[in-house]
């Protein structure tokens, strides 16, 4: 608006300018020194009351600013630790077989339930079974052996020495034929978790060995986060610590807990690890998802906040925000009030002292206006 005042004066002096030219260029070529200055005088005297009217029109706009307010009212305050983590899970195993041979059988396929303890396959034994037969039989035999050996001794006919043996040789097929079958079980692929198979690493036929997927099964009942903080915020966090979980990926918000805190500090980078949980209920959480996490590390109840914008700072390195004083239906005058400030977050900070809560805090136009002048909201 003042620019357009100016250029509207600066024109009606051009054209006042346009009209004398004659005139003007008629004295400066005459060479009469009084001439010349009387004209500039008569010149310098319409400029001034310009600049008269200017300053009256800046005056009357200064006197009543139109201005936003906003009403501090006392509320909870959350400051939040935001850090990105990755979607995890425990229950995300890749089974190995214990065993070398070809896989004669595979039971499952991928996307399929399955249960704990549940055989999934089985691995070519190479005669294993025939040989746990024969050690079975002769441990039956064995048994049979011990058992009459002890019913003669407790006759007190035969000889210590082959009631001992024949136990001994009993024990000792116990566990041969224990040995065996563990090293036969280990033919037999079996979930160790409940879940879902996820993938098929080896096919039927091929032949596998320790070192070598046949199947990935996972469960995403038991999903949590996994991320690291600084070290600063030791204390802080806690177990059972509410979190807020945002990913992206499909723009969701989760509400879980911290569940584990970790004991040891990263040397490297001075952090240390946490674990939230998180539900998946509605079964969409993956592992190695990126998630953001906003951590509640500080709360304030019955805090006055105020928008962080509207808050300046002045040549005493004092902060201070502008309130709407001597409030008259929709106007009033502006008032410099000085501030302590607290944590800030979302766009608001929590003010300490200053305020005592229902001021009308000055905000759009809060830079261009000072204290006692008149506003309008």
């Amino acid at each position: 608006m003042r620019k357009l005042i100016l250029f509207t004066a600066l024109s009606l002096v051009l054209a006042s300018c346009g009209n004398k030219e004659a005139n003007v260029d008629s004295i400066i070529k005459s060479q009469k020194l009084e001439d010349i200055k009387a004209k500039r005088a008569e010149l310098q005297a319409d400029i001034t009351k310009l600049d008269e009217a200017l300053a009256a029109l800046d005056k009357t706009k200064a006197e009543e600013a139109l201005v936003s307010v906003y009403t501090a009212k006392d509320t909870v305050f959350n400051h939040f630790l935001e850090v990105q983590g990755n979607v995890d899970t425990k229950e995300n195993l890749v089974i190995y077989p214990q065993f070398s041979g070809t896989l004669v059988s595979l039971n499952v396929v991928a996307g399929q339930k399955v249960s704990k303890g549940q055989v999934l396959g089985r691995i070519d034994d190479g005669g294993m079974g025939q040989q746990v037969a024969q050690l079975e039989t002769q441990l039956a035999l064995a048994k049979t052996t011990f058992e009459r050996q002890k019913r003669l001794w407790d006759q007190k006919i035969g000889s210590e020495i082959q009631y001992l043996q024949a136990q001994t040789n009993m024990v000792s097929q116990q566990k041969a034929v224990a040995q065996m079958k563990a090293q036969l079980a280990k033919t037999m692929v079996v979930a160790p978790i409940s879940g879902t198979v996820d993938e098929i690493l080896t096919d039927r036929g091929e032949v596998v060995s320790p070192g070598r997927g046949i199947v990935r099964v996972v469960n995403l009942s038991n999903m949590y986060i996994s991320t690291s903080v600084p070290e600063s915020y030791i204390g802080k966090l806690k177990v059972g610590t509410t979190v807020q979980v945002d990913l992206a990926s499909l723009g969701k918000t989760y509400t879980g807990k911290v569940r584990q805190v970790a004991n040891n500090i990263n040397p490297n980078n001075r952090t240390f690890g946490i674990e939230v949980s998180v539900p998946n209920t509605d079964n969409l959480l993956r592992p190695n998802q990126v998630a953001k996490l906003k951590i509640i590390d500080y709360t304030s109840k019955d805090a006055i906040v105020v928008p962080t914008n509207v808050i300046q700072q002045d040549a005493k390195n004092q902060q201070f925000v502008y309130i709407a004083d001597q409030v008259n239906g929709k106007s009033g005058v502006a008032k410099k009030v000085i501030v302590k400030t607290g944590q800030s977050g979302n766009n608001v900070t929590e003010i300490l002292s200053g305020l005592s809560g229902n001021e009308a805090i000055i905000t759009e136009g809060a830079s261009t206006i000072s204290e006692g002048m008149k506003v309008t909201f």
